[in-house]
């Protein structure tokens, strides 16, 4: 439609052009056109001419000039088209008159006017199009803005049902806990009445033989009967043969009371009591007048509180007996070299909260601390560790700072230390020393979240038990990591960017003692092959995956107890029937809640200890009568409560055998569904 309009364009300017030029010719050379060829109409004007546009494939006009045909041709090739070129002839008339071509200069001035026009028509379109993307994008951004918000909703309404469903559930399992010890506490009662009954029962018998005892004696000698009777009673065998005098006593019992005391004793008693008091009273005296606290700290006899009373300094104290000493929340900002010199048997420090900077902290404030145990300087502003701190020290938390580097020796003489917190700081793999760690021959306890950790850092002790590193940055598991940490129980990976294929095949598979392993809110597409032969607790929720290979816990023993796959992208193909190979006897728990799961998986009724089994919040339509319980199973049912809540099932279509291995029918949740 676009080189219509041009052409039509074309074509009234060459009219208009030719026209005014054969006006001006026609007064100036009448002769000259007659001789032409150019008639005159009968009125004595000339005729106007037609302008015909030739198509050609780019041959120009050939007007006998050479050099105007050289201009035309430059002038014309600017505007050529890729399939298309034109010349431009003036049509008249009359037919018979001869054809005179326009000039190079008329036609290079219709060629531009043309070309102006198609550029002004290019650029409104152009303008055009950039309108609508904008309109477009501006559109999209709006309906990204509104899916963002949907899904913020919606993720804000699960959270908040999964906090509602573990409620329920933990209310429910305080119930069955209750019920549970309500009934043996039943059942022990029945056993107390039973006994009772067959005690008296064995009383009434033996009160029989008594008395027929007695009647035998009567009849032989009434005297020594008395007698008899008399040493009976004093033998303490009146609960065997009471009287009526008995069953209803008028008095109490006396109970023992303490042998009776001398008057020296009582003497020496008193003035025992007095020193005792009059050693409180100095003792309580002591304590008020030490130290100059400001209001608001607390003192007893071994510890000195003063949390949140806006200290700016370490106060002086002379408490030889203090055991513990809490300064949390305050704005001290430095601790001097002479701080616990009255105070040397402290076991405890808490200075969390405050504004302590490495340089406030002299290398020497806690070297005469022979009996430190535990210290906690969380919440500061510390950018290396204290140095000298006491070998005796068990507990070190610096959580909250701005360590920026561990050195070799940062640790050195805390051989005795056991926890060590150092979490919320500038750590990484690059600023830690490899022998950072190994002074520490005790510790079992190591939190290091929420630092800068790429990778699990080198040197770790061969004594660590439990290991945490969420919140890091940790892309890949090496095969030498944890070699020398033979003794690692648990093992926290929560909150990194781990996927299966950065886990090196030998990192932890040998591992004996690995029992729990948290690699929830991560990248994984897979349930990770190669996991620790002894691991019993696998958590990998909020992940990405979709898939649970086959064989994937074969090789573990005794075999894998408690698997938490919640809000993953599991559907019907990613749950193979061998996927759960080697867990059938050893499954406690398993949680398959929040995916994309249309059935409910193969191999769920051949876990012959399962106890908890979620599925709900998933796409389940039917319960088939096999899928969970094993009508082929002999023995007790372990299986205590399944959920199946926010599927799409009709409760009224469910057999009334598909749930026969559930130990009570309303551990079976059914309600609510969705809608379809």
């Amino acid at each position: 439609m676009r080189w219509w309009l041009v052409v039509a364009c074309l074509w009234l300017t060459v009219v208009l052009v030719v026209t005014e030029a054969q006006t001006k010719t026609r007064h100036r050379h009448k002769r000259k056109n007659a001789a032409d060829g150019r008639g005159r109409s009968r009125s004595g004007h000339s005729k106007s001419h037609k302008v015909r546009r030739v198509h050609g494939a780019r041959i120009p006009l050939q007007t006998g000039d050479m050099q105007a045909d050289t201009l035309f041709l430059e002038s014309y090739k600017n505007f050529q088209d890729e399939r298309f070129s034109y010349n431009v002839i003036p049509v008249p008339n009359d037919p018979s008159e001869p054809v005179k071509p326009l000039t190079p200069e008329e036609i290079q001035r219709i060629l531009w006017r043309e070309e102006e026009e198609h550029r002004e028509l290019e650029e409104r379109l152009r303008k055009r199009d950039e309108a609508r993307k904008k309109r477009k994008k501006e559109r999209k951004e709006q309906e990204e803005k509104q899916r963002k918000i949907v899904e913020e909703q919606r993720r804000m309404e699960e959270e908040e049902l999964r906090r509602q469903l573990e409620k329920e559930e933990e209310e429910w399992r305080r119930k069955q806990e209750e019920d549970e010890r309500r009934r043996q506490e039943e059942e022990r009662r029945r056993q107390e009445e039973a006994k009772e009954k067959e005690l008296k029962l064995e009383e009434e018998r033996r009160q029989e033989e008594n008395l027929r005892e007695e009647l035998l004696a009567l009849v032989e000698e009434e005297d020594d009967k008395q007698e008899e009777e008399e040493e009976v009673w004093l033998r303490g065998d009146v609960f065997q043969m009471p009287t009526k005098d008995d069953e209803e006593p008028t008095e109490p019992v006396p109970i023992p009371g303490p042998p009776e005391v001398t008057g020296e004793e009582m003497k020496e008693m008193e003035v025992d009591a007095e020193e005792e008091g009059d050693e409180e009273e100095e003792r309580e005296v002591v304590f008020e007048n030490r130290g100059g606290l400001p209001p608001g700290c607390d003192i007893s006899d071994v510890m000195v509180t003063c949390d949140n009373v806006k200290l700016t300094y370490f106060p002086p104290l002379s408490i030889l007996e203090l055991k513990s000493l809490s300064l949390e929340g305050n704005n001290i900002t430095n601790i001097p070299a002479e701080a616990f010199n009255g105070i040397p048997n402290l076991e405890w420090i808490n200075l969390k909260k405050n504004k302590l900077t490495s340089a406030g902290i002299d290398a020497n404030a806690f070297k005469g601390l022979k009996t430190l145990r535990r210290l906690y300087l969380d919440g500061n502003l510390l950018e290396t560790v204290p140095s000298n701190l006491p070998s005796t020290l068990q507990e070190l938390k610096i959580s909250e700072n701005r360590l920026q580097r561990i050195h070799k020796n940062d640790f050195r003489d805390l051989g005795d230390l056991v926890i060590l917190e150092l979490e919320g700081n500038l750590l990484s793999e690059s600023n830690v020393d490899p022998q950072g760690f190994s002074p520490l021959t005790q510790l079992s306890y190591l939190r290091l979240g929420r630092n800068h950790f790429r990778t699990v850092p080198q040197g770790l002790p061969g004594s660590l038990l439990e290991l945490y590193l969420e919140n890091n940055l940790i892309e890949e598991i090496s095969e030498t990591v944890f070699n020398q940490t033979h003794m690692l129980n648990v093992i926290s990976l929560r909150h990194n960017r781990l996927d299966e294929t950065k886990i090196a095949p030998l990192a932890w598979i040998q591992h004996r003692n690995i029992e729990s392993i948290d690699l929830s809110h991560n990248d994984f597409y897979l349930v990770p092959s190669y996991l620790p032969k002894s691991l019993v607790h696998l958590v990998l929720v909020r992940n990405n995956i979709e898939r649970i290979p086959g064989y994937v816990f074969a090789h573990m023993d005794p075999g894998l107890e408690y698997l938490y796959l919640s809000f993953n992208k599991l559907d019907g193909e990613g749950i193979e029937p061998e996927s759960f190979f080697g867990a059938y006897h050893s499954m406690v728990e398993l949680c398959l809640d929040h995916n994309q799961l249309e059935s409910v998986p193969s191999g769920i009724n051949e876990m012959t200890n399962l106890h908890f089994l979620r599925l709900n919040n998933n796409k389940i339509r039917s319960i088939p009568d096999e899928s969970i319980c094993d009508p082929g199973h002999s023995g007790d049912s372990t299986l205590a409560a399944v959920h199946l809540d926010y599927n799409y099932i009709d409760p009224l279509k469910i057999s009334p055998t598909a749930f026969s291995c559930v130990r009570s029918s309303s551990s079976v949740v059914l309600k609510p569904q969705k809608t379809k």
